[in-house]
C-alpha cells in the first residue's frame, strides 16, 4: 500500500524514514499496451505542438479557467514554462489535441514540479493513460505513460494538470513519439482529465447482433478489454457489456476483433468492434468475506516494523478478512513468491512455516477468510502484457493452493495496468479452484478512486464481476474532492463519507465499497479518525443517520465494510478498530 503504514513497514524503510518523515512513494500508473521498440520510438518526431512553451505564448494549449500561463522560473530546459495555479474548484488543466494514427503505439511524457501533478491523454479509442506524482516541488520530475490508439482513432487529447486547492505546478519538455496523424488539429477546449464513459450503440460495428448464451466454444472467463477465448484457431475478444450469461460473468456479450458470437451461439465474420462501455452497474461482485452481510478486513504484517507483533491466529476473530502482508517479486515479470518473513519467525522465538500454515486453519475453524496480499511499498510487481499476466496468474493460484488462502488482494504501488491486471485476476479466479468463494480485494490510494478515468478504478470495473470489496485508503492523502465536488479534508466523518460516494455513484455495488482507516495515529503519517467516527461514516453511508455537514442524497443499506492497517497496530492500541468497529459492523442490519 502507498501509505506510511507500509512505508514504515519493512525494516531499510522504516530506517530511511525515520529520518525523512512520513512520505508518499511515488505511484506511475501507467495504463495502456506499448507495442512499438524503444528504438522506434526513440526516432520518432515529437507529435506535441509548443512542447516546451519557447514560443512564450500558450497557443495551441488552452488551460482552463484561465489557470495557465508562462513563467521563465522554474523551467527545465530552455527559457519558459508552464505554469498551472489550481484553486478550490479547479485544477487547472493545461490540454492540447494532437493528430495520430489508428493503431499505433504512443509514448507521452513530459518534466513536472509541483505536488499533485498529473500526466495523461483523453480520447485514445482503447484505454486513456494518465500517471502523477506526489511530490512536493523542489524539482524536476518527469512523468511518462503509453497507449496505443483504437482502430478509428485519428486524434486525441493530451493534458497536464494539479489538484484542487494544491500550489501551483509547472510543466515543461512534453513529447509525444509515434507515427504522425493527417492534419493539424484545431486546439483543445480542455476536457477534463477522467476518461469519458463510452455511450454503447444499438450493436458493436460489424457484428451480426445475437445475445451470446454461453455457447459450447467459450472456454475460459470473458472479461472487457481482453482476448480471453479461442474458437478453431481465432482470437476472441470481450467487448461488449449488456445482458447475457457467459460463465464467470454478469451481463456481457461477447463481440471480437475477428469475429462475433451470433444468437445461436457460432462464431460469424465480423470487423472490430467500437468502443465498448464500463461494466453495467448492474453486475454483481464475485466472492464473499465470510458470514457477515457488512466485513472488516485487516491486514496482517508478515513483518517486524515497531507495531505488535503476532502470530496470524492471535488476530482478532472480529477481522472477518485477514490480508497477509505481503507477496512479493520475483525476477521473473509478473511471477509473486511468498514466505513468512525471517524477522518476524526470529521477534516470535520461531514461527516456522508450518505453524503459519496451522494458523490459516485456526482463522478458518473461526470462520474468517485468509488472503495474500500483493504488493506494499516494496512490492514492485508489474503486469503489463499477456506474458506477465499469465505468470502473475499461475504463480498466485501456486501460492493460494499450496497454503489455503482464500483468495488475493491487489496492493500495488507501482501503478497497475487496468487490461492485463483484470486479464490476470480472472485467470487466476478460475485457476485458483474456489469458485463463487473466491476472495478479491483492492486497496488503492485515495486519488486513484477520484473517477473512472483512473486505472486502478478502470480495473476494478474490469474485475466487478469477481470483486469482493474496494478498500481504498482513506489517509495520507491531504484534501480531496468529494462526489459533490467539494473539497473536504482527511481525517473527518465527511472525507470518508463524501470519497466513498464517487465509488458508490459510479458503477461499484455498495458491497464492493471498503471504508479504509489506519488503526491509529502511529499507523500513518494523517488521516487517522476514531473508530466512533468511522462507525458514524458507516451509518450514514448506510442509513442517512450520524452524518456530518455532507449527507447524501441517497442511502446505501448494502455498504460493504470497512478495512484497517493493521491488526498488528490495531492490536498496539488494545483492539479499538476490531471491537468497536468490528462489532458495529457485525449489527448492521
Amino acid at each position: 500500500m502507498a501509505r506510511v503504514p507500509h512505508l514504515t513497514s519493512r525494516p531499510a524503510r522504516k530506517r530511511a524514514l525515520a529520518a525523512a518523515g512520513a512520505a508518499f512513494s511515488v505511484v506511475l500508473a501507467t495504463v495502456g499496451v506499448v507495442a512499438a521498440t524503444t528504438g522506434a520510438q526513440a526516432a520518432a518526431a515529437n507529435l506535441v505542438q509548443n512542447p516546451g512553451f519557447e514560443s512564450g505564448a500558450l497557443s495551441p494549449w488552452t488551460c482552463s479557467s484561465g489557470s495557465g500561463t508562462i513563467v521563465t522560473s522554474p523551467v527545465h530546459s530552455g527559457a519558459d514554462a508552464l505554469r498551472g495555479t489550481p484553486a478550490g474548484s479547479d485544477d487547472a488543466q493545461c490540454s492540447q489535441t494532437v493528430s495520430v494514427q489508428p493503431n499505433s503505439a504512443y509514448t507521452l511524457s513530459a518534466w513536472v514540479n509541483g505536488s499533485y501533478v498529473y500526466l495523461g491523454d483523453t480520447g485514445t479509442g482503447t484505454t486513456d493513460g494518465s500517471t502523477w506524482t506526489p511530490g512536493t516541488g523542489g524539482g524536476y520530475s518527469q512523468l511518462t505513460t503509453s497507449f496505443t490508439t483504437g482502430a478509428s482513432t485519428t486524434s486525441l487529447t493530451i493534458w497536464v494538470h494539479g489538484w484542487y486547492g494544491q500550489p501551483a505546478y509547472e510543466a515543461d519538455d512534453f513529447s509525444l513519439t509515434g507515427p504522425g496523424g493527417g492534419g493539424s488539429p484545431s486546439p483543445s477546449t480542455g476536457p477534463t482529465s477522467s476518461s469519458p464513459t463510452p455511450t454503447p450503440s444499438a450493436s458493436p460495428t460489424g457484428g451480426t447482433g445475437g445475445t451470446c448464451s454461453a455457447p459450447a466454444w467459450v472456454s475460459t472467463t470473458a472479461y472487457n478489454g481482453g482476448a480471453v477465448v479461442s474458437y478453431n484457431g481465432h482470437t476472441w475478444t470481450a467487448k461488449w457489456w449488456t445482458q447475457g450469461d457467459i460463465p464467470g460473468n454478469n451481463a456481457q456479450n461477447v463481440w471480437t476483433d475477428d469475429g462475433a458470437c451470433s444468437g445461436s451461439g457460432s462464431p460469424s465474420p465480423s470487423s472490430s468492434p467500437s468502443t465498448s462501455p464500463s461494466p453495467s452497474p448492474s453486475s454483481t461482485g464475485g466472492g464473499n468475506g465470510g458470514p457477515h452481510k457488512h466485513v472488516l478486513t485487516g491486514y496482517w504484517q508478515d513483518f517486524v516494523n515497531g507495531a505488535t507483533v503476532q502470530r496470524l491466529s492471535d488476530v482478532s476473530s472480529q477481522y472477518d478478512i485477514v490480508a497477509v502482508a505481503f507477496a512479493n517479486a520475483t525476477g521473473t515479470p509478473g511471477q509473486i513468491s511468498f514466505a513468512v518473513d525471517s524477522g518476524l519467525s526470529s521477534s516470535l522465538g520461531g514461527y516456522s512455516d508450518a505453524q503459519f500454515r496451522a494458523d490459516i486453519a485456526t482463522l478458518h475453524s473461526r470462520g474468517q477468510k485468509v488472503i495474500v496480499s500483493v504488493g506494499g511499498q516494496n512490492g514492485a510487481i508489474s503486469v503489463g502484457d499477456s506474458a506477465s499476466a499469465s505468470n502473475f496468474a499461475s504463480s498466485a493460484a501456486s501460492i493460494i493452493k499450496s497454503y489455503g488462502f482464500d483468495g488475493i488482494d491487489i496492493d500495488l504501488e507501482n501503478g497497475v495496468n487496468a487490461t492485463y491486471m483484470g486479464q490476470a485476476l480472472h485467470s487466476l479466479a478460475s485457476q485458483s479452484g474456489l469458485g463463487s468463494s473466491f476472495v478479491l480485494t483492492m486497496a488503492p490510494q485515495t486519488i486513484d478512486m477520484q473517477s473512472t478515468g483512473m486505472a486502478y478504478f478502470q480495473l476494478a470495473l474490469n474485475v466487478k464481476d469477481i470483486l469482493t470489496i474496494v478498500n481504498m485508503q482513506y489517509y495520507n492523502s491531504g484534501s480531496m474532492n468529494g462526489c459533490d465536488g467539494n473539497v473536504y479534508s482527511e481525517g473527518t466523518e465527511n472525507f470518508l463519507v463524501a470519497l466513498a460516494c464517487i465509488q458508490l455513484q459510479n458503477g461499484l455495488n455498495p458491497s464492493q465499497v471498503g471504508l479504509g482507516v489506519p488503526a491509529s495515529s502511529s499507523a500513518a503519517g494523517g488521516g487517522f479518525v476514531s473508530p466512533s467516527v468511522v462507525n458514524a461514516a458507516l451509518d450514514c453511508l448506510a442509513s442517512g443517520t450520524n452524518c456530518g455537514s455532507f449527507k447524501p442524497s441517497t442511502t446505501w443499506p448494502g455498504i460493504g465494510g470497512a478495512m484497517t492497517w493493521s491488526t498488528n497496530w490495531d492490536a498496539s492500541a488494545g483492539n479499538q478498530i476490531a471491537n468497536t468497529v468490528g462489532t458495529h459492523l457485525h449489527s448492521m442490519p
